[in-house]
């Protein structure tokens, strides 16, 4: 007999050991009558400063016969949800499935693919994520950009070193499904059933080359520095793509290309592929010190070893937009999420031990299509450019970061001096008034009061402000069909992921990787099949 059990409750000084007593006490049993318990899901109830612990909820396994009251609280029958998956279709491959980048929507897709023999070949342009460390870390120490192996191109995509936040929106067998995925390749256990899960970012490059070797063993290929610089089309058919290595011949490509792809979606528009402008995010990233939202978030209970570093989750209402933080790093860093020569913007990462002496979030207000003053489809990614320029210019082209006193941003003047950072390159004190976009700056200075108010007066307490944050989400998107998954005028043409504009982070990436393979195998035959 399996039961699921919901609002198990462990103090801060109690071990996840003894979660089976709590369970044997809710079903008025003895501990030994339970066979096996399998943690489904773990929370933290921080509302009341002075009752501050963790919530769990749990599948139990009894033997059979064994007989527990009608009358508890909080049990019912467990119900347990399969991954759905297809049996393969029958419409044979003139050419194995090409994956067009190696982020988590192409890398789950391209998986998923090889398991079922259809040996996906995966085009990344960026390096493998051990020589994209290396990149990064010397253009954090001052070095110059490498345009094709940063923070937003190269293997594992732009989430490599965005945190590794796990969070979504969405639930389900796809979402358990990758998570699962993720705990087999190194990840943490914990993964598949905590409320906030978080893998770190120096953890993340393990996580990918684990992944990718996996694809390799089951005849997937991966080729690096490979960049798509053109596709061909043939009445409406996919047929080939051009790339940086040469030509490749396929009549089946998972578009994955990320958010920060603007030279392809600029190629896919000059070769008739439909796109779209789509709402977006942009504002800064705010930092502050981690003791202080400890204090806020856990009153006395801040330090506490179960506890951890704090985060938040704030939305204002200001004026006629609604201002809200995005990708909170807790004991986090703020890094240079550039791409681009000439271009700078912000996000934000943390590690797995959350041990920076600095909190900082994304702060953003929604822009529409209609905000850009433009029609054209690549309007919002314009939009994006003209205030990453801004930066890069008052910034003194260095890719310094433009840095601001939460209390001069309010009082509209200048800061000056050295300001306290995370940012590993330098920053530069100024009014950030002189680079971002008007609706921005009222959306913002509207909305800092309201927030710091919600937050016991403690989110501006020493608070910076960097930007832009430009890189949130995609401006664009590349429409498709609900049910095939293919683009709506190139057959063969899957586009997947935040760069399709159908995702936001890690988890909703993959998933949609997920889903079109999913679309694919249910479609074609494989090139070799299992077994």
């Amino acid at each position: 007999m399996f039961l699921k059990i919901v609002n198990l409750r462990l103090e801060l000084g109690q071990a996840e050991e003894e979660l089976p007593l709590r369970i044997a006490e809710r079903l008025q049993i003895p501990v030994a009558s339970i066979t096996r318990h399998r943690i489904l899901r773990k929370s933290l109830d921080a509302r009341s400063h002075g009752d501050i612990h963790f919530v769990y909820a749990a599948e139990v396994e009894l033997p059979p016969g064994e007989r527990i009251s009608t009358n508890l609280t909080s049990v019912e029958p467990a119900v347990r949800s399969d991954f759905p998956w297809p049996e393969p279709g029958l419409k044979p491959l003139e050419t194995r499935p090409v994956v067009i980048g190696a982020g988590p929507a192409g890398l789950f897709a391209a998986y998923l693919l090889a398991l079922d023999g259809y040996q996906p070949l995966v085009l990344e342009r960026g390096h493998e994520v051990k020589d994209r460390v290396a990149d990064v870390r010397t253009f954090d120490k001052g070095g110059a950009l490498d345009p094709e192996s940063n923070y937003l191109f190269g293997e594992g995509g732009a989430g490599t070193f965005s945190d590794g936040k796990l969070t979504s929106r969405s639930t389900g067998p796809d979402v358990q499904r990758v998570l699962e995925i993720l705990a087999d390749c190194h990840g943490k256990p914990s993964i598949v059933y905590e409320q906030r899960p978080h893998l770190g970012s120096n953890r993340l490059p393990l996580i990918i080359r684990t992944l990718r070797r996996k694809l390799e063993e089951l005849g997937g290929e991966v080729k690096f520095s490979c960049r798509v610089e053109d596709v061909e089309i043939r009445d409406g058919q996919l047929v080939g793509l051009m790339t940086s290595s040469g030509y490749i011949a396929t009549t089946l490509a998972v578009l994955a290309i990320g958010h920060s792809a603007r030279d392809t979606y600029h190629m896919l528009l000059r070769r008739g592929v439909p796109l779209e402008a789509k709402a977006f995010q942009l504002g800064v990233r705010i930092e502050q010190p981690q003791a202080h939202v400890d204090l806020a978030r856990y009153g006395a209970h801040a330090g506490h070893p179960a506890l951890g570093a704090a985060d938040y989750n704030l939305v204002a209402r200001a004026g006629q937009r609604d201002l809200f933080t995005f990708c909170m790093c807790a004991g986090g860093y703020v890094m240079p999420s550039v791409s681009e020569p000439g271009y700078f913007c912000t996000n934000g990462m943390s590690e797995s031990r959350h041990d920076s002496p600095f909190a900082n979030s994304g702060l953003v207000v929604t822009v529409t299509p209609q905000d850009t003053g433009s029609t054209h489809p690549l309007a919002g990614v314009h939009f994006q450019q003209r205030a990453e320029r801004a930066a890069y210019i008052a910034g003194g082209r260095d890719y310094s970061a433009p840095i601001q006193w939460a209390s001069d941003f309010l009082a509209g003047r200048a800061s000056r001096g050295k300001l306290p950072s995370s940012y590993p390159r330098t920053t530069k004190p100024m009014d950030l008034a002189t680079i971002l976009p008007p609706i921005v700056m009222e959306t913002v200075a509207r909305g800092l009061p309201v927030m710091d108010r919600r937050f016991s007066q403690r989110f501006l307490w020493d608070a910076t402000l960097t930007g832009p944050e430009a890189r949130g989400s995609s401006p664009v998107r590349i429409p498709r069909d609900d049910t095939s998954r293919e683009s709506t005028t190139v057959a063969g043409l899957y586009p997947c992921g935040e760069g399709a504009g159908y995702a936001g982070g890690i988890i909703s990436a993959a998933v949609d990787g997920v889903r079109t393979a999913r679309a694919i195998v249910g479609r074609y035959a494989p090139l070799q099949r299992r077994g």
